[in-house]
């Protein structure tokens, strides 16, 4: 099936509306690259952070460049080089079980910043919080090799299942001065380091912008209810992710989100799906399957199916799709608040996520959720068995496992994966012939 729109859909379109996102988006990250190829040949340096809980905000303050590690080692798989990334980071002495992501960044470390999406500087100082383990063992990579000022912001989790408190709370409260402290001693850091006074006039424009990203995500993910859905969450959304933390705090993050919103109504209001023949609505749980990024989802949309929605969307996003808005009154409170939020929320959708798994199967019209733990990430794929076998006991819901890699190809088989989908879709049918048949 065709994942683009029919030549009639883009007659309908006007001055090409639709497909408009995935064109801007990627020549967004194209100019977000050349830029940092521009500071690394300047001699430049640049702050390194990660998706979950990046605080892209108070580094935009400072005008510091922001490098995502993350984001540059899958790059390297779904431009197919992530094996000699690896492999050079094995030889270094690195062990094959960890992080694929980590290994990456090690030999773009080795080879001086060479990406293929361009030269990536060397990092001035790192931001890193605790929603993933790696992330800390990571920076302390960094502060070995280029002696550097790391900052670890600790966000408090949700204490028990169902047990999130909120603005008001004593709990709540105790929670976000806390984070609030922290993000008072990351402001004088970058003091420090960059040589600039703090300047909160500007902080509350960055929040500003912030705040047209995350109001146009949520609005997004919520219109991918219609149907057909109107965006493929796992490939289309991939792009959407590398804007909202890229550009988040930025005019053009906030302008790119509300264009991305008017095209997805667009689509929603003419029944424009991203597929043409929309058969089988899905989720997906995990991290991508990089090295056959493209192929991994034809494997289902040959069949009709697409990815409505996933947990990638949620995590990867820094809790950007709850679409909480920043208070420029107030900015330091509210971006205590804000972080805390997100970043608890990141962390749920990756160890409570059948939880929110549940509220989709209705609202989305779910006829099927993809598990897809992987190799390199043991933070995300640890409990996804469980989470399935949760849900199976609970609701009436069709589900496939499927084991691969974000980073190895050594460790990826489409044959075999091709078999096991095949499998799925066609248990989906006669399951969908049954309950025809029983009307």
């Amino acid at each position: 099936m065709s994942e683009t729109p029919s030549s009639e859909q883009k007659d309908k379109s006007p001055e090409g509306i639709v497909g408009r996102a995935n064109n801007d988006g990627a020549q967004l990250f194209r100019q977000w690259y050349q830029d940092l190829s521009g500071v690394a040949e300047a001699g430049g340096t640049a702050a390194y952070v990660f998706v979950m809980g990046s605080l892209n905000e108070i580094l935009k303050t400072f005008d510091l460049p922001v490098v995502f590690p993350e984001i540059n080692s899958l790059q390297t798989a779904v431009r197919r080089v992530a094996h000699e990334y690896l492999d050079e980071a094995e030889d270094y002495g690195y062990s094959p079980d960890i992080c694929g992501y980590v290994k990456a960044d090690v030999a773009v470390q080795l080879r001086g910043g060479e990406h293929p999406m361009g030269q990536i500087p060397k990092p001035s100082m790192a931001v890193l919080t605790n929603a993933c383990n790696t992330y800390i063992k990571w920076a302390e990579i960094w502060e070995r090799m280029y002696e550097i000022p790391i900052f670890t912001l600790d966000v408090p989790g949700t204490r028990e299942a169902g047990g999130q408190t909120w603005a008001g709370d004593r709990d709540f409260e105790n929670d976000r001065r806390y984070v609030e402290a922290q993000l008072r001693e990351l402001i004088t850091l970058c003091e420090e380091v960059t040589g600039k006074e703090f300047d909160i006039d500007k902080l509350r424009q960055v929040l500003a912008n912030a705040n047209g990203i995350s109001v146009g995500w949520k609005k997004v993910l919520d219109l991918n209810r219609s149907r057909p859905s109107v965006f493929n969450a796992l490939t289309d959304g991939t792009i959407y992710l590398g804007v909202a933390n890229g550009f988040r705090g930025t005019e053009a993050g906030a302008r790119y989100f509300a264009e991305l919103a008017t095209e997805m109504e667009y689509k929603s209001s003419h029944g424009i799906g991203t597929l043409t023949d929309e058969k089988y609505r899905l989720i997906f749980v995990g991290v991508p399957c990089y090295p056959i990024f493209r192929r991994f989802n034809e494997l289902f949309s040959e069949w009709g199916g697409t990815f409505v929605n996933s947990t990638y969307l949620w995590f990867a996003s820094g809790g950007t799709n709850r679409g909480f808005e920043y208070d420029v009154a107030r900015p330091i409170e509210s971006l205590a608040e804000g972080v805390l939020v997100g970043v608890r929320d990141a962390m749920d959708s990756m160890f409570h996520q059948d939880r929110m798994l549940v509220d989709m199967l209705d609202e989305f019209h779910i006829d099927g959720i993809i598990y897809h733990p992987i190799k390199s990430c043991r933070t995300v794929s640890t409990g996804l068995a469980d989470s399935r076998r949760y849900l199976s006991e609970r609701h009436d819901v069709p589900s496939l496992f499927i084991e691969s890699d974000m980073m190895d190809r050594r460790v990826v088989s489409e044959a075999q994966m091709k078999n096991r989908v095949d499998a799925f879709f066609e248990g989906l049918a006669s399951r969908r012939q049954r309950q025809k048949a029983m009307v």
